[in-house]
């Protein structure tokens, strides 16, 4: 099976890089090499390599840029996945897409179903739910809708790496207590989406995250904790819960973001590991 990865340079395709089952014939590709927001590309680009699957990883994610640069987020976020969606239902590839918990709008008071009212709160989740709707409506029965959250990754750039750079350079933090999810290893994402790579009666939406809750808060206690603990921080420093309206952003934030990924868990062979374990077996991979 032709594999094409989307995204490369980022958390999460690089993770199913190093993940990919050798049985696949896997390539991996950045915009410098296939521009998604560009349709003419993508079909020229499909019909010459004539993918059996398209894991879609490549998105706009600046959250609070998305807010003065609107256009182009759609254009990646949405217009992006038309592109794809309309090549592949030519060559009759699959596509395994990435979406978020920011199409959510956070009210809820229990864990969002897959099939729970959409409704985001900034451009950002706004345009990737638009990119969820133009796969459904172009490619309905051949196609993966994943939505997750809070993702880091020993590649890349994000909340873990950054935590633990910022602990080593302040005496002390101030870190949002009233935003609840669930962090997500890159990792753990890419083999829930290898495990459905080859199973074409897999369709819809799913939710994956790691297993658990959490505040920002909660988890940069924990990345401190750990860090000490592995040696990657030499020392604790105070860390203080704060609300969000006393750090404001361009754009607003769910509150409460936790996903249920009962029938992810159903349709694979994996089960959702506790998010402090997988925080855990991340850093070690940083010593």
């Amino acid at each position: 099976m032709k594999v094409l990865i989307t995204g490369k340079g980022g958390q999460l395709a690089w993770e199913l890089e190093q993940l990919a089952p050798s049985v696949f014939d896997v390539t991996c590709v950045g915009r410098s090499e296939l521009d998604i927001a560009n349709e003419q590309d993508v079909s020229n680009y499909i019909d010459r390599h004539q993918p059996d699957l398209v894991i879609n990883a490549a998105a706009y994610t600046a959250v609070d840029q998305a807010e003065r640069d609107c256009e182009l987020a759609f254009k990646i976020n949405e217009t992006g996945v038309k592109n794809l969606a309309q090549a592949c239902k030519k060559v009759n590839a699959r596509i395994l897409h990435v979406s978020t918990d920011f199409v959510f709008d956070g009210q809820s008071p229990l864990p969002y179903q897959t099939d729970s009212k959409v409704n985001p709160v900034n451009v950002y989740g706004a345009s990737k739910l638009a990119g969820e709707v133009q796969l459904q409506t172009i490619l309905p029965s051949n196609s993966v809708v994943v939505r997750t959250a809070w993702v880091y990754s020993v590649h890349g750039n994000n909340f873990v790496k950054s935590m633990l750079r910022l602990m080593q350079e302040k005496s002390q933090l101030g870190i949002i207590s009233d935003q609840i999810g669930t962090p997500t290893w890159a990792k753990g994402l890419a083999r829930w989406l290898w495990t459905i790579a080859d199973n074409a009666e897999v369709i819809g939406t799913y939710h994956w995250t790691d297993a658990g809750v959490a505040s920002w808060y909660d988890f940069s206690i924990a990345i401190q904790e750990l860090g000490v603990e592995k040696g990657l921080l030499k020392k604790n420093i105070p860390i203080s819960p704060i609300f969000t309206a006393a750090y404001p952003t361009p754009a607003k934030r769910p509150n409460f973001s936790v996903l249920d990924k009962e029938s992810a868990e159903a349709v694979s062979d994996l089960k959702t590991v506790h998010w402090r374990k997988q925080l855990s077996d991340m850093m070690d991979s940083l010593l």
